[in-house]
């Protein structure tokens, strides 16, 4: 009743009458639509097809005439043709738009697969970059070698002085230089270098 009343309303929409036609699953379908499509794209497809047709124009042309099911203009064959050709289209056409959405996906998951490579390869960039210039800032084997050899230079040159600094104190500071004063500075080196060499 309430449904009767609700259908007889006039200020709610009608709902269209639906025709139930019976259900299928898709992925299915279309599996079994690309095993066809690339079963007639086969040299066993055309294989048979050639002998299913010979077979088929032999007999009826070689055959008694009571046991010929299609006599000479062949129209059953060529209506059978056409309905396999009719079906075969549709298949091949559904076979390459599922191939084609494949290719569209793994085309995608390529592209997402080189942004995310393009991304690690300027990210690893970054640190060689980064690394370098601490790298930069790092004492290398080489810098510390110089280093070392520029400061024990410098050393080899301070003894000298030291060493030069200390003949002249002690010529300087000779005690027979009161005896002497009168004997140059270069009379005076030579005896306390002597006197080294004596001792």
């Amino acid at each position: 009743m309430a449904e009767h009343r609700r259908a007889a309303r006039l200020d709610q929409p009608r709902e269209p009458s639906r025709i139930s036609l019976p259900r299928y699953d898709p992925e299915t379908f279309g599996q079994w639509a690309e095993a066809i499509a690339r079963f007639m794209g086969t040299a066993r497809f055309l294989v048979y097809m050639t002998v299913v047709v010979l077979g088929w124009i032999g007999w009826n042309t070689l055959a008694p005439a009571d046991l010929r099911f299609d006599p000479y203009t062949f129209t059953f064959l060529t209506l059978m043709l056409s309905v396999q050709a009719s079906y075969a289209a549709p298949l091949i056409l559904l076979a390459q738009n599922r191939q084609a959405d494949r290719d569209r996906v793994s085309l995608e998951e390529d592209r997402r697969r080189a942004e995310m490579q393009k991304a690690d390869t300027e990210y690893l960039a970054r640190e060689i970059a980064s690394l370098r210039v601490s790298m930069g800032e790092v004492a290398t084997r080489d810098f510390l070698r110089s280093e070392l050899g520029r400061l024990a230079e410098e050393l080899d040159e301070q003894a000298l002085r030291r060493h030069r600094l200390q003949r002249r104190t002690a010529d300087e500071s000779f005690p027979e230089d009161g005896d002497r004063r009168g004997e140059t500075a270069g009379e005076r080196r030579g005896q306390a270098d002597r006197r080294r060499q004596q001792q």
